[in-house]
């Protein structure tokens, strides 16, 4: 009995704290201004992972398979592990303050993560569900960092979305596109097999893509992005194209109302989601969720400068992170 009484602290000690010490410094981002939520992954799995340095805890939940935790992460010494069977989320009725929507809303995301397989892994996070598929406008799309798109000239890039309507992009006539067209394209694919920083800002106007820590520009090429139609090429500022990254959106961010879109969006509201989305009718869109390890999630409900989104990047120090 005496040698269990003294062999359990150091069984609870060895339970939370980290096998290794952080290699980046999680002040650098609590102390950013806008600050709505950080993850820093450090709890065991079957526990809610609450953000710290914020108002709201928003605790995410586990769904599907459990989500393990792995050593080594840059602000809690850990990172969580997807496995393309599970995500995390929080449900729309308690998003609070992470339900960032209207005409003029900003928001900027930004993540620390080490992504395997982009066939499958599409999803970093954000309130984002797509309904039922192609022509489907039931949505209630919102705000996400997503990876993947193909359909207008993203494949294996990072490509985040903003979406006015909930459902599929409408153009100026009121005429529907077959899907969500509104985001934005990375010059550079994005990296797998090792830690990088993704992240991506609305100012209400435009949106941009980040990875490393770096604004990565691009040029649209119509005939290259699949961006031919009129709405990317006459809808932008002053009846001008609406660029790719920077991308033009200046119609702000969707939101739900549960009256108004009681008969055309029945579903509801999106919930907050890491590593997955509501997509053609499931959250396993394309059989399986992202696989990876999330080592860190911020959300601001401004649009930070790149000299802000760099200084993130630094904060995580991923070249220490094996």
């Amino acid at each position: 009995m005496r040698h269990l009484t003294t062999l359990l602290p150091l069984l609870l000690a060895s339970y939370w704290l980290p096998a290794a010490p952080p290699s980046g410094d999680p002040a650098l981002v609590t102390q950013t201004p806008g600050l709505v939520a950080f993850w820093t992954f450090g709890e065991p799995s079957g526990q809610p992972r609450l953000s710290t340095g914020t108002p709201n805890p928003h605790p995410l939940k586990e769904a599907g398979d459990p989500v393990t935790r792995s050593d080594g992460g840059p602000y809690s010494g850990y990172s969580a592990v997807l496995n393309g069977k599970n995500f995390l989320h929080i449900p729309y009725a308690e998003t609070a303050d992470l339900n960032i929507s209207g005409p003029n809303a900003q928001v900027t995301l930004f993540a620390v993560v080490r992504i395997e397989n982009l066939h499958v892994s599409r999803t970093i996070a954000g309130m984002w569900s797509e309904g039922k598929g192609k022509d489907d406008d039931s949505g209630t799309r919102q705000y996400a960092l997503l990876m993947n798109m193909p359909a207008y000239g993203g494949p294996n890039k990072l490509v985040p979305h903003i979406s006015a309507e909930g459902g599929v992009t409408r153009r100026a006539d009121g005429s529907k596109f077959p899907w969500c067209a509104d985001y934005a394209v990375s010059a550079g694919d994005v990296p797998t097999e090792k830690w990088c920083t993704l992240a991506f800002t609305y100012d209400s106007k435009y949106l941009r893509a980040y990875i490393n820590g770096r604004l990565d520009a691009n040029e649209l090429d119509p005939v290259k992005h699949k961006r031919t139609d009129p709405y990317f090429l006459k809808e932008g500022p002053d009846g001008g194209g609406r660029g790719l990254n920077p991308y033009y959106h200046g119609r702000g961010i969707f939101r739900y109302d549960r009256e108004k879109h009681a008969k055309s969006k029945p579903m509801g509201g999106s919930d907050f989601i890491v590593g997955a989305r509501y997509a053609v009718g499931s959250l396993f869109a394309e059989g399986k969720a992202t696989i990876g390890k999330f080592g860190g999630l911020a959300v601001f409900n401004r649009a930070l400068s790149d000299d802000e989104i760099q200084h993130l990047h630094e904060s995580a120090r991923i070249e220490a992170l094996k």
